[in-house]
């Protein structure tokens, strides 16, 4: 990497909390307010969906563990994108750069968007219907104003500097925790629920089509954790990364854990298995058949609020990636410029924000959803397995506790959940694959006239 004067460097500015908020708003997003309901569908069984949620939260663990070490000991912005270009091979990290480009950070933004608008518009129906076309492409149209909207509100805002966008991020995080929390102490305390519901439903069947349901059920939860490794990415802009960074990731994704498997008792505890399967919007089904249909639509405008955090954290992470790349002319030159004054890469992120909104534009919630889940499994797991590269090379000082069997329980089962999830859908775990190979030829391009861009 080319040495950075210092007006084009990132500054360490962020301390342990607004590092863990990251990671937690990174965490809790979409996912959690819309896949259980999908889930079971194929699973059928109550308890069954919240065992797979809390293997799900332990499987992210074991990574963020694996993480700490991993950011500790090369403390740089970009994630996997630093760890396996100085672990392995510079190819390894762009293509891991290259995947996050288009579904690691973009896509995840424009589905958070558009939970935002979908949630905001079940709230206020009134939205879809101002006249101002005729039809029902009116309603389709405003959504994805409305999503686009939000994105760019969020990207100019996270270009007028990091201290600026951590602190709107710090409050986004608490509010959105605060919900969770109030859903589950008052749908427990007084909601008209029913703890029978949790020993209804069942028959689900484990031979290989049980498996391979249980392997894309699993990588649907893995979306909704997918953040877990969220400050590994801002590594450059961390006070004492090698105490915070680490410390980060494991708050983070344990507080999470215990919110996701919690949430997901209150879903169980409002509604019915039978009821709950292929409901997107299960949080809005649970409060309606707790505390009555006008409480729904308080909750819906809640959520999309809380929506506002997760992409507001990827809009964060993303353009760290790129810039990072670009600082080893391995990306376009002007995705590594760091603005004079507000010290962020402020071209990455409206580069981003431009190619989320081209995704809202052009895509649909379920795509979107679909072809992350498997995008989002493949590099995380080599960045794991350079764990044990580095205690070999002895760098480092944070050592992860558990180790060998840590990053072992996450290697195996993440290569597990890919497998089996392709087997169930391989068409478009293939749009996915497809996608990092013609990264290849790309990052030749790159490496052999890089200054042409």
């Amino acid at each position: 990497m080319e040495n950075a004067r210092p007006e084009d460097s990132l500054e360490r500015k962020l301390g342990l909390f607004p590092v863990t908020n990251i990671v937690i708003a990174n965490m809790i997003g979409a996912g959690i307010f819309t896949t259980s309901g999908l889930l079971m569908t194929g699973l059928r069984d109550p308890l069954l969906l919240l065992a797979l949620w809390a293997v799900g939260g332990v499987i992210a663990l074991c990574g963020a563990l694996a993480y700490g070490e991993l950011g500790a000991a090369i403390p740089r912005a970009g994630g996997e994108y630093a760890f396996l270009s100085r672990l392995f091979h510079p190819l390894f990290g762009f293509l891991s750069g290259w995947v996050s480009f288009f579904a690691g950070f973009s896509a995840p933004i424009a589905a958070s968007a558009i939970g935002f608008s979908e949630y905001l518009t079940r709230a206020f129906p009134g939205l879809l219907s101002l006249g101002v076309t005729a039809g029902s492409t009116e309603g389709v149209i405003v959504k994805k104003a409305l999503a686009i909207s939000v994105i760019l509100v969020f990207t100019l805002i996270h270009a007028r500097g990091i201290e600026v966008g951590a602190k709107v991020q710090n409050v986004l995080t608490l509010l959105k925790v605060f919900l969770i929390v109030g859903l589950i102490v008052l749908g427990f305390a007084l909601g008209r629920g029913d703890a029978g519901n949790f020993s209804r439903g069942g028959g689900f069947r484990f031979d290989f089509g049980g498996f391979k349901t249980i392997g894309l059920s699993l990588m649907w939860i893995m979306f909704a954790y997918s953040g877990w490794n969220a400050s590994a990415y801002i590594g450059s802009e961390i006070k004492d990364p090698r105490r915070n960074l680490p410390r980060s990731l494991i708050l983070g994704t344990g507080i999470v854990l215990v919110l996701y498997i919690l949430i997901n008792a209150f879903y169980v505890y409002a509604v019915p298995p039978e009821e709950m399967a292929g409901v997107i919007s299960i949080g809005g089904l649970a409060v309606g058949n707790l505390f009555g249909p006008s409480f729904e639509s308080a909750l819906s405008v809640l959520i999309a609020v809380a929506l506002f955090s997760s992409l507001s954290a990827f809009i964060i992470l993303g353009p760290r990636v790129y810039y990072a790349m670009a600082r080893d002319r391995c990306f376009f030159p002007f995705a590594g410029v760091v603005h004079s004054r507000h010290k962020v890469p402020s071209r990455s992120i409206m580069l981003q924000g431009l190619i989320a909104s081209v995704l809202v534009l052009f895509g649909t919630f379920d795509q979107i959803l679909t072809y992350m889940g498997f995008s989002l499994g493949l590099f995380p797991i080599l960045s794991v397995v350079g764990v044990f590269k580095l205690r070999r090379e002895g760098v480092g000082g944070y050592r992860m506790p558990g180790f060998p069997v840590i990053p072992l329980v996450y290697i195996l089962a993440g290569g597990a959940i890919l497998v089996l999830g392709y087997f169930e859908r391989p068409i478009e775990s293939s749009v996915a694959l497809g996608m990092a190979l013609i990264g290849i030829p790309v990052y030749y391009l790159f490496r052999r006239g890089p200054r042409r861009f």
